[in-house]
């Protein structure tokens, strides 16, 4: 019978680098206005979620609803813009 001791060093000798990259936070920093936004829209949907929405609350989601549309273009513009080297 084979013994694993020998290969259990070697499976368990490489450390994990679970930082995220300079690349993967510049990513979040770019969508971080949509994130918001989104959480916006949330915050608006749930607080009509144990109440009759009033005339207010429709406004407010609404406007959320238009505000993540917005950032998704912009976001969207953005990636556009960086992959096609900046130029307009």
């Amino acid at each position: 019978m084979k013994s694993i001791a020998a290969l259990q060093a070697i499976v368990t000798a490489t450390p994990i680098d679970d930082e995220p990259t300079n690349a993967e936070l510049d990513a979040v920093e770019m969508e971080m206005p949509l994130i918001l936004a989104e959480i916006d829209l949330l915050d608006a949907e749930i607080m009509t979620l144990d109440r009759p929405a009033t005339e207010l609350d429709e406004r407010r989601v609404r406007r959320a609803r238009h505000r993540v549309l917005d950032e998704r273009r912009n976001l969207t513009n953005r990636a556009g813009l960086t992959q096609s080297g900046g130029a307009a």
